[in-house]
């Protein structure tokens, strides 16, 4: 997070956006403080219930995200999905969780928790997010004014559970450590950049969506590309083909959406929209 902070100062130095952070941050300063912390929550608590879950019992619950961004939505964005909208996520949200069951799962109650809150928090930055930049807010100042609240709220977290195993670990290693936490630091810094501009074009849940059918496309890809078709069980098929329904029904009620919304009808775009109307004065006005 420190990171994303530094490498976007310079250009936050510039104009147009030095002049812009006075009144951005006087505006809006409880929503950038608010996404901070929901990031910071959403990566501490998931990772955390991964020493108290196993794996597949994280990405079951994760799983949700999409429904639980769309309930999230109607009262930040003040979005709400359509019967078909939400019956489409449901329908993509239980195909990923059966696709990535791996027949057992493990942990405890505080984990599962601890991982639902997690995926709530992530859901709760997204929904934000979106509001925020629909208020004219470019996707540049709002990872330059987030990094540095997350990067202080996780700052506690690192102290108790991390400082000291970590400075144990990279004893001999610090050259290698180095490149690694760089490499990784801009991984994340264009993630967020992405991330972001993701929410801004399209919307929080619709980038859930995109989400679970990229955990989709992986499994697909995996059992093609790298000979794991045999581990691909009818479970995993029956999955992958409830969360390709759900992506299409959810696709098909927004672009069915937009079309009502937009001015053109039947591929003929209305004449007036396209060059603007102005009544003709008749002859005997004139």
């Amino acid at each position: 997070m420190g990171f994303c902070f530094f490498a976007l100062l310079p250009f936050m130095l510039r104009e147009p956006f030095r002049s812009q952070h006075a009144a951005t941050l006087r505006r809006q300063w409880m929503g950038l403080v608010g996404i901070g912390l929901f990031l910071a929550l959403n990566i501490s608590l998931n990772n955390t219930s991964l020493v108290l879950i196993s794996l597949s019992l994280n990405q079951i619950i994760r799983s949700s995200i999409p429904v639980i961004t769309a309930a999230l939505a109607v009262f930040i964005e003040s979005k709400v999905p359509s019967r078909a909208e939400l019956g489409s996520l449901v329908v993509l949200t239980l195909g990923v969780m059966i696709a990535v069951f791996e027949g057992t799962v493990s942990g405890s109650v505080a984990g599962v928790m601890v991982c639902l809150s997690g995926t709530v928090c992530n859901a709760a930055m997204m929904t934000t997010s979106g509001r925020l930049m629909s208020e004219k807010l470019d996707v540049l100042r709002l990872t330059f004014y987030t990094a540095p609240v997350s990067c202080v709220a996780l700052l506690p977290f690192y102290a108790w559970r991390e400082a000291a195993k970590f400075a144990q670990y990279r004893l001999g290693r610090s050259g290698a450590i180095s490149g690694i936490i760089l490499l990784g630091s801009m991984n994340a810094l264009a993630y967020n950049v992405v991330h972001y501009l993701m929410i801004q074009k399209t919307s929080a849940v619709s980038t859930t969506v995109l989400g679970e059918v990229k955990v989709i496309g992986l499994l697909v890809l995996s059992s093609m590309l790298l000979g794991e078709s045999k581990v691909f069980t009818t479970r995993m098929t029956v999955g992958c083909v409830l969360a390709m329904a759900g992506f299409c029904g959810y696709s098909h009620c927004k672009l069915s959406k937009q079309q009502s919304s937009s001015p053109i009808i039947k591929g003929v775009p209305d004449i007036k929209s396209v060059v603007g109307y102005s009544r003709v004065p008749s002859r005997s006005a004139v």
